[in-house]
């Protein structure tokens, strides 16, 4: 695996000894049960500004009977697909809601199913992730092993992503657990198919029967594919397995337009995230400022944009 993307070693300096951050880069006891209490009022908030942002846009095309306005939509229901994964992650890790039977009930029915995903088998891959990145158990790897990569190898994976062909291929595989020996995987499934059921009734009793399969399902395919890969190699391309979470995840620095598009709710705070997977999501930029502050995020280490770090990512020549 290629590791040139790795910082090198003089920008991994300890963190001051008299900060709030241990040499880890976790916060220490006092800040860390500060900063680990989940704002489920403002979380639930959350869950209902996604689904009204995302039956604003759809409604929003509909009414106004204007292919391009179906093309726009098209386009931010990606990023409303993105919003669901953000808010669904949250709620695998248990920090969406304080209430665990709430948090997976939500997480399960109100942000997974809707967008395609087993909440529970998300969470079980997503915990081996967390325990060791670059790990012989890691589920991610084929998203950002080999890294830098050509810039016509990037477009490629991209025009694949784009046109459908990668979402087609995971979809059909999730499908398969319609087959699978294990009662869990098959009923999880099936719910799944009954809220896609659902909602593509919802679209034919408005009269937009067209609304789910170009506004929902289509975009999930093609435009959340293209943000998934980007986000994700964004947060561990090129990388190497390490007990230093700067060798195994990027810190880049946030702005509002990439957190509009690409990475909602606050989890573009990815190195802080993997320094404290307990931390809400709210409570990110706090510890990243403190990671910061502390000298564990110096000078060089923070990408200064995304378009940046991407244009590292496929920096190969040959």
């Amino acid at each position: 695996m290629a590791v040139t993307m790795v910082p090198a070693g003089e920008l991994l300096t300890p963190p001051a000894a008299d900060s709030n951050v241990l040499p880890s880069g976790r916060p220490r006891p006092a800040l860390r049960d500060e900063l680990r209490r989940i704002p489920s009022v403002r979380n639930g908030l959350s869950v209902l500004s996604c689904w009204v942002q995302t039956v604003g846009v759809i409604v929003l095309a509909c009414a106004s009977h204007h292919p391009l306005a179906w093309a726009a939509a098209f386009l931010l229901m990606g990023r409303a697909h993105a919003q669901f994964a953000a808010l669904m992650h949250e709620a695998a890790h248990r920090l969406l809601f304080a209430d665990k039977r709430l948090n997976d009930l939500v997480g399960r029915w109100l942000l997974g199913y809707p967008s395609l995903t087993n909440t529970d088998a998300y969470r079980r891959v997503h915990m081996a992730h967390h325990r060791q990145e670059f790990g012989p158990d890691e589920p991610d790897l084929a998203l950002y092993a080999g890294y830098p990569i050509t810039r016509a190898s990037l477009r490629r994976k991209l025009v694949r992503d784009a046109t459908g062909r990668t979402g087609w291929k995971l979809l059909r595989a999730q499908f398969a657990s319609l087959r699978s020996p294990d009662p869990r995987s098959r009923r999880t499934i099936r719910r799944i198919l009954a809220v896609q059921l659902v909602l593509a009734l919802v679209a034919l009793a408005a009269g937009y029967p067209l609304a789910y399969w170009l506004l929902w399902l289509a975009p999930y395919l093609t435009v959340w594919r293209v943000i998934n890969r980007l986000r994700s190699i964004a947060e561990h391309g090129g990388l190497e397995r390490s007990d230093d979470r700067r060798r195994t995840t990027h810190s880049v620095r946030q702005h509002p337009l990439a957190r509009f598009c690409l990475v909602p709710y606050w989890i573009g705070w990815h190195l802080a995230h993997h320094c404290d997977s307990g931390v809400p999501m709210r409570h990110l930029p706090r510890l990243h400022r403190e990671l910061v502050a502390s000298g564990y995020v110096g000078p060089g280490l923070e990408h200064p944009t995304y378009r940046a770090l991407w244009a590292k990512l496929a920096s190969r020549t040959s």
